[in-house]
């Protein structure tokens, strides 16, 4: 379909110079191209229902197929690299579900006729559910891998195991029977650095090696995770949630799923989460997932060579990396359909669900979290909640909205001045500096020295008889009748002298997370945001849980608590608001709603608690739309100047085609540059490849005549070349004086002139077509909706300009007062 009238940018603001749009030639590897597309296979239509004799394949005679007897000469591969799509282009959806039902019926055809191609036909329905389980278990694999890798190199920070260096503090004194009940992470086989070097483990110079064997160990992790990122592969920096967004809507970023960004990806995210920096790995886990997929993606033919099918495999995938980031399979398909996907129809949400599925149980058999459970933050709270603690749980939503929205502003703000200053060219001193900060600021507390897993965990915990963190200190404990052994459970209780404390520790914890995070995520690691934005949450929501508990003990006869929280009661789980607190902040952060609630509860386990965290993600989602409409990872996307249209996105002006149109006939009032067409017959080479070397547009309107400006089709300048090219190496007599052919039939001949060159094959003879006087917002629907490249605009059959998804982008953003020339790609 049209692309851009403007030539794609070169790939400076991708930040991998690596990738050139001038070839056109097919000979990149497939795995080099970011080349999206689902998967669904089966005898029935993968498609929706387009019918044929709108979009019909083109035939080597130039007429429209209606049945299954003959494919589109573009796919018969006759001249290849006819039908690809150049690096930073958007593909063309309509081509592409062409091509697909046209081989599937092509199959099904065949199939009737042998045994063999029976078999064939099968195989084929049968690839898409092999390819999902391959997908999962790949999958499932890294994500053991880098939980396990992450967990040691993270405790190699503080210490190392005697027994066997390999081991992390907590399996290393698993055996150990010389381990007591308040020092259960103390055991003679795991020494600290200090212990080593001095000999000791108290004092101030113990302290000191410790402290500079911290903050040694996180500076060489994240320089070396930034060197291989920025050596070997630019593409494996950030969470890639945006990218993939782009990817999934139809765009090509070649490399970015590619197999050197897999392997440096895996590497350095074990590398940044355990430099201690502010960031998790469950983002970067969605585009490992989808690498895999892409990667095994070019073991079966129909994926490999259609850019629509491979994307609804990505869909599938993003759903599998959410699934072994938080151990819910479930939610993580909810999160692809509701956050990532462009295009999800019902057999991708089956699939999906299936390689969802293979996931969680290749990483439960793993069990990397060695609790021989699936869920990352197990909670077993024995207290209900009450209907009057909605209050404080739609409190917290207001924070994690206005956190969110702050955040992203912010974030946004820091990442712009990167782009636009000196900043962006020393990734490596930034990575550094920000790590010098973090460990030096992080050693002292010791609820900013623990991993953000190992944080939002000890937020959720329930206090219990058995538990000795100083966030179950209270006072009076060992005093506290009508406890037995086997229920566990405690009143509320006069806070002590170590909660105290813990509670300016983790003040002091929140106002670290909420400003680390903002220059963290964004640069040139693998950095996700849902851990910290979690952390955040969850300290402010222990925070205001203590803070609740507290009240409830001393004020026990307020008009309040009376009826429901008596004194001796068990009333307030401070961990329940920390598990709120945390969903809400996430939310206001993503803007996820279904998807959030039921990836929490799986990830918790704690299903009855339901309603005050949808509670809490309907409030904190309304709070930051007020102040922000868009995502963290949508503000990103418009940050990068992505071709990216968003379906929530309402067009509300009152515009029509020809006021957004481009080029525009004669010029047009805005100085564009006259609209440039092909004849269907009259032509000579020479003057087509002069036309094509003189302009940037990535295709051009074939028309009866200059002068009637009738429309025929369109042909992208990618085929033309490409067509051009081969004839000249393949077909005799083809020179610069040979007429170039549109038309069926061809014109009579020129008597001993040369031969003329039909191109009728690589004609799109329905392009998409709207009149100058159609409303942009219908306009913008059918863009959204059928995944268009471009349509051409029309008055009275003649053809007037082109409108292609830059130019609707650029129209939007004029219109809500933001920089039209933000948007770098079509």
């Amino acid at each position: 379909m049209i692309m851009s009238s403007e030539a794609p940018e070169s790939g400076q603001d991708m930040d991998n110079s690596g990738f050139s749009n001038d070839n056109y030639n097919s000979g990149a590897s497939d795995d080099d191209m970011v080349d999206i597309s689902g998967a669904t296979l089966d005898f029935s239509d993968d498609v929706p229902p387009i019918e044929r004799d709108h979009f019909g394949a083109v035939t080597s005679s130039g007429g429209v197929t209606n049945g299954h007897a003959k494919l589109m000469d573009l796919l018969d591969e006759a001249v290849p690299g006819v039908g690809t799509y150049e690096d930073f282009n958007t593909i063309d959806w309509v081509r592409e579900k062409s091509k697909d039902r046209d081989r599937h019926r092509e199959i099904v055809n065949r199939s009737k006729q042998s045994t063999w191609a029976l078999l064939h036909s099968v195989n084929d329905a049968f690839s898409g559910w092999l390819l999902m389980l391959c997908i999962g278990l790949l999958s499932g694999a890294l994500a053991g891998l880098i939980d396990i890798s992450s967990h040691w190199m993270t405790d190699l920070k503080e210490g190392v195991c005697l027994d066997g260096f390999w081991f992390n503090h907590e399996h290393c004194c698993w055996k150990s029977n010389e381990t007591t009940f308040h020092e259960r992470d103390k055991c003679p086989q795991w020494m600290s650095w200090a212990q080593l070097m001095v000999g000791t483990s108290e004092g101030a110079s113990a302290y000191i090696v410790n402290y500079l064997m911290y903050v040694s160990w996180a500076l060489l992790f994240s320089f070396l995770a930034v060197s291989l990122v920025r050596a070997f592969a630019p593409y494996a920096c950030g969470s890639g949630i945006p990218e993939i967004k782009t990817i999934l809507s139809g765009f090509i970023i070649r490399g970015y799923l590619g197999k050197w960004t897999l392997m440096v990806k895996t590497i350095t995210l074990v590398l940044a989460v355990s430099s201690g920096l502010s960031l998790g790995k469950e983002g970067p886990l969605v585009h490992v997932a989808c690498c895999c997929a892409n990667i095994l993606c070019h073991l079966f033919t129909k994926y490999r060579r259609n850019e629509a099918k491979k994307r609804e495999v990505l869909s599938a995938a993003a759903a599998v990396g959410v699934s072994v980031a938080f151990g819910a399979p479930i939610g993580g398909v909810l999160f692809s359909l509701e956050e990532v996907s462009y295009y999800f129809p019902l057999k991708t949400l089956w699939r999906s669900f299936f390689a969802a599925l293979v996931a969680a149980f290749t990483l439960r058999s793993i069990n990397p979290f060695g609790n021989s459970r699936l869920v990352l933050f197990y909670v077993e709270f024995h207290a209900p909640w009450h209907l009057l603690e909605l209050g404080p749980f739609v409190l917290l939503g207001v924070f994690g909205g206005i956190w969110g929205a702050l955040f992203i502003r912010a974030n946004i703000a820091w990442c712009r001045r990167r782009k636009t200053t000196r900043l962006g060219r020393y990734p490596v001193v930034e990575v550094v500096a920000v790590t010098l900060v973090t460990a030096v600021l992080a050693f002292p507390n010791e609820y900013t020295r623990m991993s953000g897993a190992e944080l939002i965990s000890e937020l959720f915990n329930d206090c219990g008889l058995l538990d000795s963190s100083k966030l179950c200190d209270y006072a009076n404990l060992d005093g506290v009748s009508n406890i037995t052994k086997s229920s566990n459970e405690l009143p509320d209780r006069p806070a002590g002298e170590g909660l105290y404390s813990a509670l300016w520790q983790l003040s002091l914890a929140l106002v670290f997370k909420i400003v680390l995070t903002v220059f963290t995520f964004g640069m040139k690691v693998p950095s996700g945001l849902f851990i910290p934005s979690m952390a955040v949450g969850a300290i402010a929501g222990r925070l205001l849980g203590v803070a609740m508990e507290q009240l409830a003990y001393y004020h026990h006869d307020w008009q309040l608590f009376k009826g429901w929280c008596s004194q001796g009661a068990d009333c307030i789980t401070p961990g329940l608001y920390a598990m709120v607190g945390a969903t809400a902040c996430l939310g206001g952060v993503t803007r996820m709603t279904v998807s959030l609630v039921v990836i929490m509860f799986e990830l918790t386990g704690g299903l009855e608690y339901i309603v005050p965290l949808m509670a809490a993600t309907m409030t904190s989602k309304w709070v930051a739309d007020a102040l922000g409409r868009e995502g963290i990872y949508e503000a990103h996307i418009r940050l990068n100047g992505y071709p990216f249209l968003e379906a929530k996105e309402e067009f509300e002006h009152k515009t029509l085609a020809m006021d957004v149109m481009r080029p525009r006939a004669g010029g047009g009032r805005r100085g564009d540059p006259p609209l440039v067409t092909l004849t269907q017959e009259g032509m000579r080479l020479e003057e087509v490849e002069g036309l094509v070397g003189g302009t940037q547009f990535s295709g051009f309107p074939v028309v009866v005549s200059h002068e009637s400006q009738r429309l025929v089709g369109f042909v992208l300048r990618r085929d033309l070349l490409i067509s051009i090219d081969n004839a000249r190496k393949h077909q005799e007599g083809v020179v610069s004086a040979s007429e170039v052919v549109f038309s069926d039939p061809a014109p009579p001949q020129e008597v001993n002139g040369p031969p003329a060159l039909k191109l009728r094959s690589i004609l799109d003879l329905s392009p998409f077509t709207v009149t100058d006087h159609t409303p942009m917002e219908i306009v913008v629907d059918i863009f959204r909706k059928l995944g268009l490249r471009q349509c051409l605009v029309t008055h009275n059959g003649r053809l007037l300009g082109i409108i292609t998804k830059k130019d609707i982008l650029k129209h939007m953003a004029q219109m809500a007062n933001r920089d039209p020339d933000s948007i770098l790609f079509n």
